[in-house]
């Protein structure tokens, strides 16, 4: 058996959900079944042969080629097996996904992650706005599971987040933890103004000292027993955070003040 494989043929003029197309789902479906499954598309309906040349019949690995940004829900909801994409990705990836892998080599839409409760996403770019954060009428955004980002984040990560870990190589932008209720970020670049803004609970664990609310109380330079084992829970990721040297020196902030005041961000000293 080989891993299914989906080739995109040409960019789409609508954005396509595809949901549908995931291990779980397609689990004991032949690529004759596969291929006459319909995605929708704005006010259409297009089967996946219309959109995709597909090749292989192993499901339990999906890999999505030429992909665009007008791919979107890639990896909503999945229990299992996983899914690799080549090229861009759109909104919502990883959206309520339960378990399994996803990795995508490109950059990705807004609310990626959003609702996840377990598993592994794994950017190799850049994300747009609202990063394991909620959408809006949901109360929380991401709830459990890991998501690595090699390059820079948008605004309002982890807005409303209530459990999990998010990692960031390089940058994020404002409002970075903004209402979020508990889990853990970590930056390894800079981030925006709000940093924390109406956090709850929660650890945000920074290289530099961020742009936070007067809201925010300075507790000094303390040394956190738990901070190097969690810093070494680490070291087995295909990161940056891997090579990151176990230091329990940090210079604490307690806040939002204005909202239980629980939430703590540390900021790294050497």
């Amino acid at each position: 058996m080989s891993t299914l494989t989906l080739t995109l043929k040409e960019e789409p003029r609508q954005r396509v959900d595809l949901s549908p197309l995931t291990p779980d789902l397609l689990k004991g479906k032949f690529p004759a079944e596969i291929s006459a499954i319909e995605l929708s598309s704005g006010n259409r309906r297009l089967r996946v042969s219309e959109l995709f040349s597909l090749s292989g019949d192993d499901s339990s690995s999906l890999v999505i080629k030429n992909s665009c940004d007008k791919l979107d829900r890639i990896g909503q909801a999945m229990n299992t097996g996983s899914i690799m994409v080549h090229g861009d990705a759109g909104a919502y990836l990883g959206f309520a996904m339960k378990n399994g892998a996803v990795t995508v080599h490109g950059n990705v839409g807004a609310y990626a992650a959003s609702g996840m409760k377990n598993g592994l996403l794994h950017i190799h770019g850049n994300t747009d706005d609202f990063l394991a954060a909620a959408i809006p009428g949901d109360r929380h955004g991401m709830v459990g599971g890991m998501v690595i980002v090699t390059g820079d984040a948008g605004d309002r990560v982890g807005d409303h987040m209530r459990r999990g870990a998010v990692l960031i190589e390089g940058n994020a932008g404002d409002y970075c933890a903004s209402r979020m209720l508990a889990g853990t970020i970590a930056v390894l670049g800079k981030t925006g103004s709000f940093t924390g803004y109406g956090m709850k609970r929660g650890t945000l664990l920074f290289s530099s000292v961020p742009v936070m609310p007067a809201t925010f109380n300075d507790c000094s330079v303390h040394d956190l027993n738990y901070l190097p084992l969690l810093i070494k829970s680490w070291q087995s990721l295909d990161s940056k955070f891997a090579k990151l040297a176990p230091r329990s020196r940090v210079r604490r902030h307690m806040g939002d003040l204005a909202n239980a005041g629980k939430g703590e961000i540390l900021v790294l000293v050497n």
